[in-house]
């Protein structure tokens, strides 16, 4: 275990090893104690891997941020939950054909857009009236969530390779957001291919960006 000074936190230097198909309870209970820490962690999806914190610490909702280089008031980041029953809580109600499609597709590789309700804005500290809610086909990450008992805020690892978007190889991630994050789960390889967003915020299903995921088998 090896802490590291950087700028105004320190950080707890972490790689941490958990199988998806048996995530270990005492791994998980690790990863969900650097959450509720204020800590800022890497971990596998049912995509690519992600980066994220408790949507509840503000300070390490920043750090996300700067360590993505973006700014916290317009950054488009996006909450994983647990199951459907969490995403009540941060959206607006939508009808019983929006909610069987869903109940089908998730957990699955899909960002679906919707009209936020107020406690978002406060959360994330911006003028945002959309979320961004991603529930994974991944026991690692959903497993964090139900014991952390919050969302996660998150947004992906990218490359800076040209071929390669994005980063697949938990020791490589690990090697270079070591001295930035408080715990990088490995998974194992993650993906390559980002998750289908779907904008549902006028109540029709609008893909807006292709991705892993194939939504018209569940339409």
């Amino acid at each position: 275990m090896i802490f590291i000074r950087h700028n105004k936190y320190t950080i707890l230097n972490m790689l941490i090893k958990i199988y998806n198909d048996n995530p270990n309870p005492k791994a998980i209970a690790q990863a969900v104690d650097i959450l509720r820490r204020g800590g800022v962690i890497i971990y596998p999806t049912d995509t690519v891997y992600g980066i994220g914190c408790d949507i509840t610490q503000q300070k390490a909702i920043e750090r996300v941020c700067e360590i993505r280089g973006l700014k916290p008031d317009k950054a488009n980041l996006s909450f994983i939950c647990y199951d459907l029953t969490d995403i009540s809580q941060y959206t607006k109600s939508f009808d019983t054909a929006v909610f069987r499609v869903l109940k089908k597709a998730l957990p699955g590789p899909f960002t679906f857009i919707f009209n936020a309700t107020t406690k978002v804005p406060k959360l994330l500290s911006s003028k945002k009236k959309t979320v961004g809610i991603r529930v994974p086909d991944n026991n690692i990450v959903r497993e964090i969530v139900k014991q952390l008992g919050n969302p996660i805020v998150t947004t992906s690892i990218h490359d800076e390779d040209e071929i390669i978007e994005y980063s697949t190889d938990p020791e490589l991630i690990y090697e270079k957001y070591q001295d930035l994050v408080d715990a990088v789960i490995d998974g194992g390889y993650g993906d390559n291919i980002a998750s289908t967003v779907v904008d549902l915020t006028e109540g029709t299903f609008e893909v807006i960006r292709e991705g892993k995921g194939d939504l018209a088998q569940y339409l």
